[in-house]
């Protein structure tokens, strides 16, 4: 595993496109919400800019950084029978979908870490309250989303329509699960149907890392929406994942 994930390494810096996304496109678009979360009344919240930005630089993260990337890699790798001859070797098929992984899961881990810390100094974000929260949801987060990438590229034919493939996913998390908007703001029924989606959890443990004000009941329900979510994610992968090209 050490072998393969230091080869997608390599393999990761010498693609432009998808180190693209993966590195350079979270770290920007952050930026870019500032002026619309300036014009939202999230002190009615109990929020502040920072409070909302975090967060959202995070799911950024995940969902280009890990997601989309990733499922852009399997493919590739499909497509072009790496997956296939690695199965003939002694790796496990969980050991070659983790080894390939490990080098995008890696920077997205990376790239939240450094996200934390420019957002504190920049936004003037305090200590987390509950540390402990932020951290199992970006766990969960990383986990999920290297899943779910699997699972879109069983239904992906070609790298290119990966950027296709991966559009439901990142659209509907961004407006949904509290990425650009806190689900606070949302009327209280469309704010329940959110709270169902596959990255609301993981937003919502990180917020309440940093508020402090994440309840036990509310917790415990983010974190079995978030193991729910990826039992099912592992499960599509274990029964519907391709190994061999989509010709």
């Amino acid at each position: 595993m050490a072998a393969l994930a230091r080869a997608e390494l390599t393999l990761l810096g010498r693609s432009r496109s998808t180190l693209l996304t993966a590195v350079l496109v979270p770290l920007v678009l952050p930026v870019s919400l500032t002026s619309v979360v300036d014009d939202m009344d999230v002190a009615d919240a109990g929020l502040t800019t920072g409070l909302v930005l975090l967060p959202a630089a995070i799911g950024f993260s995940l969902l280009f950084g890990v997601y989309s990337a990733l499922a852009a890699i399997y493919t590739a790798r499909r497509e072009e029978l790496v997956l296939k001859r690695l199965r003939t070797g002694e790796l496990r098929d969980a050991e070659i979908l983790s080894g390939t992984a490990l080098p995008v899961l890696t920077t997205g881990l990376v790239q939240s870490l450094v996200l934390v810390a420019g957002s504190t100094v920049l936004l003037d974000i305090p200590a987390p309250e509950a540390p402990q929260l932020a951290v199992l949801g970006l766990l969960f987060g990383l986990v999920l989303c290297a899943a779910l990438a699997a699972v879109t590229a069983a239904l992906t034919r070609t790298v290119e329509s990966a950027q296709v493939t991966t559009m439901p996913m990142v659209f509907v998390s961004m407006i949904g699960s509290g990425v650009t908007v806190p689900l606070e703001l949302l009327p209280d029924n469309l704010a329940s149907a959110c709270e169902l989606l596959p990255l609301t959890p993981v937003i919502t443990l990180v917020r309440g890392g940093w508020t402090g004000d994440l309840g036990v009941h509310d917790a415990l329900g983010a974190i079995g929406t978030a193991l729910a979510w990826t039992a099912l994610a592992v499960f599509a992968v274990r029964r519907w994942f391709r190994w061999e090209p989509r010709r």
